[in-house]
């Protein structure tokens, strides 16, 4: 096993790792605060950081023991899971930060895991290119996580997102224009992602061998 398979391996275990302490540490504040175990598996962070520290894991220990790969599907819906999980952060969230966050483990669930994922998907691209067509069913989770929301929210009388909550000002159609934007980000990610996939895929098949 080349050393450069190693020290990935290892990363990508590490990494996991990282993650799932992360998350452990997130739900054992919300097992002894108010918000609760169901709330807290109800952002979409911590529900797109788990399947990345899965893939992550899985894929780290496959490169460690010469096992079959982490399908390129499932490493593009987490790698596009947690792009947009760190986009909507630092662009609509950082600044809701306060008292009770934890910093590092918010900062690992925002920041590392989706940057790790991001260039994981661009170092290691798909082994071949992936139609668009293909990226599609990545799609069906979050718009199934949208609809949860909106019909978990009134019966708890809680929302994971601000832009989720049709209590604030704008109802539901401040909801509605959000969840449209959102998906067109979701869709243009997955485009551009599934883009550079092929990229990189093709790059790395000209590449001379050694």
């Amino acid at each position: 096993m080349a050393l450069s398979t190693k020290i990935e391996g290892s990363a990508k275990v590490a990494l996991a790792l990282l993650a799932v302490a992360a998350l452990a540490t997130t739900l054992d504040q919300a097992v002894h605060t108010d918000e609760g175990v169901a709330n807290w598996v109800s952002y979409f962070t911590n529900l797109s950081n788990l399947l990345g520290a899965a893939t992550f894991l899985i894929g780290g220990l496959a490169l460690l023991r010469g096992g079959r790969p982490v399908p390129d599907r499932l490493r593009g819906a987490a790698t596009l899971y947690l792009v947009i999980t760190g986009a909507v952060y630092w662009a609509l969230l950082a600044d809701t930060i306060d008292a009770q966050t934890i910093v590092w483990a918010n900062d690992t669930v925002h920041g590392v895991m989706p940057a790790a994922m991001l260039a994981d998907w661009l170092l290691r691209p798909p082994a071949r290119p992936l139609r668009w067509s293909k990226g599609l069913p990545w799609l069906v989770f979050p718009l199934a996580y949208l609809a949860y929301s909106l019909i978990r929210g009134p019966y708890a009388h809680w929302y994971p997102y601000d832009f989720l909550d049709p209590r604030l000002p704008g109802g539901y159609q401040h909801v509605a224009v959000w969840s449209v934007i959102i998906t067109v980000a979701f869709t243009a990610v997955m485009s551009l992602l599934i883009l550079l996939g092929g990229v990189r895929s093709r790059q790395r098949a000209a590449a001379p061998v050694g």
